[in-house]
């Protein structure tokens, strides 16, 4: 896995502020010949997989199988997944290489939804049970999810290759993929059924030079990256978890061009200097193929939620749209070799982010107890519609950042702040209770960051880990939010491990995460998320060779915690937005490899 952040993201075709992650799949060669493992535990879990390798003259090939099931910590929590797949290399002649991979997952898993922080204190495994009416108003403003059911089933093929042409200096790769979805995600009834289903196409051509094998990254490189995909999308209502009439069908298409090309100069006295521009162009089009001239709404009695109220039905506004967004986006960065192993670097550069189709469409004006675009009496200035199509730009940002990456002795660190000027900010909105609002475009914002990474060897056999990360995301001066801070980013964010090798068969490892500072839930920062520390201990010991046993004990001192919120721009004091992370859980698990 190799994470590219700032300036080095755009080598990757990815323009995004975020960065890219590059998931590689092991060479075939170094896959252990077989090796299965089982384990059971806590929740109902149950897993196994299988993988197996094979070297050849001149192909090589691995495969794998992952199979797991979960009823879950919570009381509507199961889930299971299935996947499958492989890569085959070949050695084609001494200067072409290729790798043809696949995979095939199917999924499937209850989305359990928030509760509020009374509910979390009191049971964090429960589910809300939507609104109920009291003589001083309506309370526990969320999702029914007893009635609605909410759940994700979804399958998805992957087929690709990439081919490698290795010249000397001199080198091209040429990649094809192709993705098949089959996604069905059944929300609560404020935002119904959907169901899209499609597929998308990647081409990837890269050229680089390296004169010098010793250098981190190539003297000169140039990617072209495009993605092209269209999926059918459904929107039915959520009928007490049942699908329900149809109420939106769109045809969609999206397609991303990113181009790029940089330099990593040597200068004298171990200074590089590293100039890049990418230009980025993406289109994002809809077609309203639903032919209804109303779309159909459902509703609920919000004093008796399980019983319904007359069906209605609302003018069917369109949902066409055929945007496009486009940029160029220069970075600079330096680096300094103090020495060995010993690395300093500083960059600007300037990140494009287009919007989604989640983006573009959303389903609004819904509530727990009634479907989307129902007219609402509590606000009957509404407009009654099912849909929004928000005119967004897309979000673009300016960033500086600083780094240290260096090693002494037993200890190794990696250290970095930034600071993030972003215009446009895309955010998805939900209400008091949870429903859509759609998405918007914020002012200005701005990020900063400190990320610090850190590894000692602490005594013979003890080795502790350190990963810190400081975030301060903040509206800048905006009309309505101030200098709030963004929802749903926490301040301070600690993860550390210490593993102990007790013998040479016997590892022992204790890992803490820790929140140590609460976490706005809402854009208007009136609700928190508190602080939480949460210690995980494992243990693996090695029989033979061939067979190994491993035990673990998640949130040993079973810590009731949210691990996530919902991210809400206006927030009550009894909003269901808080999502329980697992209470303590037992795990065993054999591994075999022959």
């Amino acid at each position: 896995m190799e994470v590219y952040r700032g300036h080095l993201a755009n080598r990757l075709g990815a323009t995004v502020l975020g960065g890219a992650i590059n998931l590689m799949l092991p060479p075939a060669v170094t896959s252990p010949a077989t090796e299965v493992t089982v384990g059971v535990g806590s929740f109902g879990q149950r897993n196994a997989s299988a993988r197996t390798g094979f070297d050849g003259d001149r192909f090589d090939a691995a495969f794998h199988v992952d199979v797991s099931r979960r009823d879950g910590f919570r009381d509507y929590n199961d889930s299971q997944r299935i996947e499958v797949g492989g890569v085959v290399e070949a050695e084609i002649s001494d200067i072409v290489t290729s790798r043809l991979f696949f995979s095939y997952t199917d999924l499937g898993f209850d989305v359990a939804g928030p509760i509020n922080k009374a509910a979390l204190e009191a049971d964090p495994s429960q589910v809300s049970s939507g609104p109920r009416v009291t003589p001083g108003g309506i309370v526990n403003p969320g999702p029914n999810v007893n009635r609605d059911q909410p759940r994700r089933d979804a399958s998805q093929a992957l087929i690709g290759s990439r081919t490698t042409f290795d010249l000397g200096d001199h080198q091209v790769d040429i990649g094809l993929g192709y993705t098949y979805t089959d996604d069905t995600f059944r929300f609560p009834i404020s935002s119904g059924i959907r169901e899209t289903v499609g597929g998308d196409v990647t081409g990837l051509l890269r050229y680089a030079y390296s004169p010098d094998a010793k250098a981190l990254l190539p003297l000169f490189e140039a990617t072209a990256q495009y993605t092209v995909g269209s999926a059918d999308r459904h929107y039915y209502l959520n009928q007490s978890g049942d699908r329900g009439a149809l109420f939106g069908k769109n045809d969609l298409d999206a397609s991303t061009l990113s181009l790029y090309a940089g330099f990593n100069i040597p200068l004298a006295d171990a200074w590089t200097i590293s100039p890049a521009i990418s230009y980025a162009r993406a289109t994002r089009d809809s077609n309203d193929t639903y032919s209804g001239a109303t779309r159909p709404t459902i509703a609920y009695n919000p004093a008796l939620p399980s019983g319904g109220l007359p069906n209605g039905a609302v003018p069917a506004t369109p949902t066409d749209y055929d945007r496009s967004y486009s940029a160029w986006s220069p970075s600079l960065g330096v680096t300094y070799e103090l020495g060995p192993d010993n690395l300093l670097f500083a960059a600007v550069s300037r990140s494009f982010e287009p919007p989604t189709h989640d983006d573009l469409l959303a389903t609004v004006n819904g509530t727990p107890n009634s479907s989307p675009g129902r007219p609402n009496p509590a606000n009957p200035a509404l407009p009654a519609a099912a849909f929004s199509t928000p005119d967004l730009d897309a979000q673009t940002a300016t960033t500086a950042e600083i780094g240290w990456r260096a090693s002494h002795g037993p200890v190794s660190w990696d250290v970095t702040t930034y600071y993030s000027w972003v215009e446009n900010e895309l955010l998805s909105l939900r209400d008091a209770t949870g429903a859509s609002l759609g998405a918007i475009n914020a002012d200005e914002t701005t990020h900063f960051g400190v990320e610090l990474g850190l590894t000692a060897g602490l005594a013979d056999r003890l080795v502790g880990r350190l990963a810190y990360t400081y975030q301060d995301f903040r509206f800048n001066d905006d009309p309505v939010r101030g200098n709030n801070r963004l929802a749903g980013a926490p301040r301070h964010i600690i993860n550390a491990t210490l593993s102990y090798q007790l013998t040479e068969d016997w590892l022992l490892s204790a890992s803490l995460k820790w929140v140590p500072d609460r976490t706005p839930v809402d854009n208007m920062n009136t609700l928190w998320a508190d602080p939480y520390e949460v210690v995980d201990l494992r243990t693996e010991y090695r029989i033979n060779e061939n067979v190994s046993v491993y035990g673990e004990i998640t949130n040993l001192f079973d810590e009731t915690y949210a691990s996530s919120t919902l991210i809400v721009d206006q927030a009550r004091a009894d909003q269901t937005a808080f999502l329980p992370g697992d209470g303590r859980g037992f795990y065993l698990g054999v591994k075999s490899r022959f």
